[in-house]
Order: structure tokens, then C-alpha cells, then sequence
């Protein structure tokens, strides 16, 4: 059952890979431990979750709607914002740039940077330990074989509580045949903050 709204968020790591150009060559990248509460703690963030990495909707609609309204969505009190899925740190990179997201090359000041996203932040939650913690995760296998991923969904976290949280279709469906998109997009989300500034 997913967490309602004013809960705490799962405190998890995510196993994430920062560029680090001393190493040198082709892939300047290292592994870096990062906690929820580096991310979120005393921060007001958007997160939207999404089944999977370059899959149709979450590349043609989901993740390209809130690179469009980032500076709008942030205006409206956001700290950041971060595309989470239960894909690997490799796997999210690859997918960014494929996407046309502009890499963060030397500015450290998120903890996901330098080696990850100027907009949106790419979080890869390969364990699914947060979404499993959100009570999110859906089983597709005979529904396009994906294992264990995320439910789609959007939320507002305000210091490590859930302030606002769009899920699709109201609730998780296991093995779900439909991949319901209605409630979770940059739209929903903008007029929501804009009607709860902070």
C-alpha cells in the first residue's frame, strides 16, 4: 500500500556515478553513495517515477515535459527536481543523453553532480529500495517482462515528507496491462504548485 500524504519518505542509498576527471580515459566516473536526506532533507523537491528508462511514454512525454517547465516549476518554491526509476546509474545516464539533457560537468553542488543532469536529475533507484519503501513497486512479467519497477506516479516532498502525491490510475496494479499517464505529468504538477506556493 503506497504511503499517504504527510508520511516520512523512505531513507535509502542510491548507488550513483559521479564524474570524476582525475580518473582519466573514456568514462571519468566513480561510484558515490547517496542518501536521501542529501537530496531532500530541509528541501521542498518534486519526484516523478516512471517504469523504466527509454521506454515510449516516460521518453516521449514524461521526462520531456518537466525539462519544458523546470524553470516554471522551480519559481514556484521547488529546490529540484528528479526523475526517479527502478533502472541502474548507468542505465539513467545513457538514457539522459539520449534524451538530450544537458550534462552537469563541473558544478558539484548537487549531490548527484558533476556527471549527471543541468535540469532534471536522473536517480537511479536499481535496488528499489525506495520505491518498495514508497509501497510504489509493480511486478510486470507477463506484462512485458520488467521485473520489479515503479508505478508512475509524481510527488511533492517537503523535507522529507510527502506533501502532495499524484498516482496513476489512484493505485498501484500489479502486472498491469494499461500504463496509465493522466495525473503524474509536468502539467498536473505545475498547477498544483502554482496554487500552493511556498
Amino acid at each position: 500500500m503506497p504511503l499517504a500524504e504527510g508520511a516520512a519518505v523512505p531513507s535509502v542509498t542510491f548507488k550513483c556515478r559521479i564524474r570524476d576527471e582525475k580518473i582519466g580515459g573514456d568514462n571519468p566516473f566513480d561510484w558515490k553513495d547517496v542518501k536521501t536526506e542529501d537530496i531532500m532533507k530541509g528541501k521542498r523537491v518534486v519526484v516523478f517515477a516512471l517504469p523504466g528508462a527509454f521506454t515510449p511514454t516516460c521518453s516521449g512525454t514524461h521526462l520531456p515535459g518537466y525539462e519544458k517547465h523546470y524553470e516554471a516549476i522551480k519559481a514556484c518554491g521547488i529546490d529540484e527536481i528528479y526523475c526517479l526509476s527502478v533502472n541502474d546509474a548507468f542505465v539513467m545516464r545513457q538514457w539522459g543523453l539520449k534524451q538530450g539533457c544537458a550534462e552537469e560537468t563541473k558544478d558539484g553542488s548537487n549531490p548527484l553532480n558533476p556527471g549527471n543532469f543541468t535540469k532534471t536529475k536522473l536517480l537511479p533507484d536499481g535496488a528499489c529500495l525506495f520505491t518498495r519503501g514508497m509501497g510504489l513497486n509493480s511486478t510486470w512479467d507477463s506484462e512485458r517482462g520488467f521485473g520489479e519497477r515503479s508505478w508512475r506516479y509524481s510527488a511533492v516532498f517537503n523535507d522529507m515528507k510527502i506533501e502532495k502525491l499524484f498516482i496513476e490510475g489512484g493505485a498501484v496494479v500489479q502486472n498491469s496491462g494499461p500504463d496509465p499517464f493522466e495525473v503524474s505529468d509536468a502539467d498536473t504538477m505545475l498547477k498544483y504548485l502554482t496554487e500552493n506556493k511556498k
